[in-house]
């Protein structure tokens, strides 16, 4: 079992930089494929972003050249940095960790946090 944490949200104005942060519980934390998702009111969830075993990282085209995905495996830790934030922006942030990348890209990961709010006004 896996217990992710996020962190780090909050309240800021449109250009504005906010790192989210997702605590893993798990002492294979290297082993697993991490992800960012987040859920607007009204909307379905979405995938952001998303770091592989082996640090390779994929995002939506909404966040490109904006946010960067990176992990620190000996704090069992993800980060997610977001820069040049928008009001569309605006969502619940959740980490998530699965076996296989795949099922991460899928929406359909073993693991998710407990979401952290973030809010761009313009």
């Amino acid at each position: 079992q896996v217990q992710l944490v996020e962190s780090g949200g909050g309240s800021v104005q449109a250009g504005g930089s906010l790192r989210l942060s997702c605590a893993a519980s798990a002492y294979t934390f290297n082993t697993y494929c991490m992800g960012w998702f987040r859920q607007a009111p009204g909307k379905e969830r979405e995938g952001v972003a998303l770091i592989s075993t082996y640090g390779g990282s994929i995002y939506a085209d909404s966040v490109k050249g904006r946010f960067t995905i990176s992990k620190d495996n000996a704090k069992n830790t993800l980060y997610l940095q977001m820069n040049s934030l928008k009001p569309e922006d605006t969502a619940m942030y959740y980490c998530a960790a699965a076996d296989r990348c795949g099922t991460v890209v899928a929406g359909k990961a073993n693991y998710w946090g407990q979401g952290t709010q973030v809010t761009v006004s313009s």
